[in-house]
């Protein structure tokens, strides 16, 4: 029975840790784009907004997942990897997303933004897969 309440503690950390980062990775694409996201999306559903949410949350989620998989049995360490694998892969997509912006005509932010479908929302969404995945595969 020890087992089942460790192993259901462990599942709450994890899911806590997961959580804050995508609530984290919420606040940078907030930051990322003009105006109030939860406005964007919930209010005006803005496709282009959602996208890019949806794949940060993504990413995040393969990220945290990885580190739980390759986590060894220690909670801690665990737990301790995952945040640190986390917070790398927020600031590597947030950093890959300006290096975008950068390389790309007019601002990337305001084009996300806008109403009606840009295709730069789903190169902006296949960088934050990317480098999810890139990410993962350093976990291993």
């Amino acid at each position: 029975m020890s087992e089942l309440v460790l192993g259901l503690l462990a599942t709450l950390a994890y899911g806590a840790v997961g959580t804050i980062l995508m609530a984290l990775g919420f606040v940078l694409v907030d930051l990322a784009t003009p105006g109030k996201l939860r406005e964007l999306i919930w209010v005006q559903g803005n496709r282009n907004a959602s996208v890019l949410l949806a794949s940060g949350l993504l990413g995040v989620g393969v990220i945290v997942t990885t580190a739980i998989i390759t986590s060894d049995s220690d909670l801690v360490t665990g737990l301790m990897s995952t945040v640190v694998f986390g917070l790398a892969g927020l600031a590597l997509m947030s950093i890959a997303f300006v290096l975008l912006d950068l390389a790309t005509p007019g601002k990337l932010g305001e084009i996300l933004a806008r109403p009606e479908p840009h295709p730069a929302v789903w190169v902006s969404a296949a960088v934050h897969v990317a480098v999810s995945a890139i990410i993962a595969a350093a976990i291993t």
